[in-house]
């Protein structure tokens, strides 16, 4: 059987103090604190940003073409907090001419990047659904290539599903060996690992392919789990504190109406059980015991919960994601659902940059 012929990294770092700061919460030393800049692209609702935010970082422009999502990242990064200096406004990273402008206005501010992040759009390579070759969507990682390619950050980071790993280009090469030789040929040292959210006390099940490429002659640290099987967060441990909650449209407690015959199937579901055959990933009677299984945007099949007969809120699912509860998003319910199933989860996220933190230090 034909195999990538590139390996996963092997280089771990035990970030676990690292890990433990937090800056997005303490910033009374703001002003004194180096903070590394980066671009945050296909950026969401803030998953990876806030990720990158609490590890010390500052976001000096996203790029994101879901109007929503652009609502949500700029609420609780801008408004709330005052941590953006940039405005938040739609970008599209394959419009050439706004990339060339883009361009101009880093080099004529003199501005260096220290770090690109991008979990660029994955349903072209997912399992979960079909998969096409000629899927527009594919090809996002050689347009944040040519980003980077002009840019030239000191550090790379990009995250997709597991479906990449098995995913060719038209030409028959596999997508990760493209990846890799685009970036090696530009003098940067790359490498990838999957990562499971769930090591990193995110109550989810959620492994993922990430990518860190380099330029500065170092080894690409990878985060060391935090936790291990034992001692995971369970989606009980996660949700308890909202079983008695009332519908709170403002903080993203968004019930859903279901049917009676609906309502006394779910009755019935034992852990694990799908409420319609049909949704292999979705309408799922989560586990109290265990980490939540892989948050989806799913299309409305939300999975349901645990104890009480109704699939989550939006906020259950952000929680499952480990977002925090003041994280607000914005739009429609739909829209909600969107955004959150398709974030890479700040704790996640975190993890990986402090690894990153530590790559930059004594630069």
């Amino acid at each position: 059987m034909e195999k990538i012929k590139h390996k996963q990294a092997d280089f771990n770092i035990n970030i676990k103090d690292q890990f433990n700061l937090d800056f997005y919460r303490n910033k009374s030393d703001d002003s004194k604190m180096y903070r590394p800049k980066i671009i945050d692209l296909f950026s969401g609702a803030g998953g990876i940003g806030l990720g990158f935010i609490e590890a010390g970082f500052r976001p000096i422009k996203n790029f994101e073409i879901f109007e929503e999502a652009n609502e949500t990242y700029n609420f609780n990064f801008k408004i709330r907090n005052q941590i953006l200096d940039h405005s938040v406004e739609k970008a599209d990273i394959t419009d050439d001419e706004y990339i060339k402008s883009f361009i101009k206005q880093i080099q004529d501010s003199k501005t260096e990047v220290d770090v690109i992040v991008g979990g660029f759009p994955c349903q072209g390579f997912s399992l979960a659904g079909i998969r096409s070759v000629d899927d527009d969507r594919n090809t996002l990682y050689k347009n944040m290539f040519n980003l980077v390619e002009q840019v030239k950050p000191k550090v790379v980071v990009m995250e997709n599903v597991l479906g990449i790993l098995s995913m060719k280009t038209s030409d028959g090469k596999f997508v990760v060996d493209d990846i890799i030789d685009l970036y090696e040929e530009r003098g940067y040292k790359i490498n990838f690992k999957v990562l499971n959210a769930a090591d990193y006390y995110v109550p989810q099940n959620r492994k993922r392919v990430i990518f860190i490429a380099n330029r500065l002659g170092k080894d690409n640290l990878f985060p060391e789990p935090l936790c291990d099987e034992k001692n995971r967060v369970t989606v009980e441990q996660a949700l308890k504190k909202f079983e008695d909650i009332v519908e709170d449209v403002e903080n993203n407690h968004i019930f859903t109406s279901h049917k009676s015959n609906t309502l006394e199937k779910m009755k019935k579901l034992k852990y694990g059980e799908n409420l319609y055959s049909s949704y292999s990933d979705g309408w799922k009677k989560l586990h109290p015991d265990r980490p939540s299984y892989t948050v989806k945007e799913n299309h409305g099949g939300v999975n349901i919960h645990y104890k009480k007969n109704r699939v989550l809120t939006p906020r259950e699912l952000a929680t499952l994601q480990s977002f925090p509860e003041d994280f607000i998003f914005k739009g429609s319910k739909t829209k909600q659902l969107v955004q959150i199933g398709n974030a890479v989860p700040p704790k996640l996220a975190k993890a990986i940059a402090c690894c990153i933190k530590e790559m930059l230090r004594d630069d």
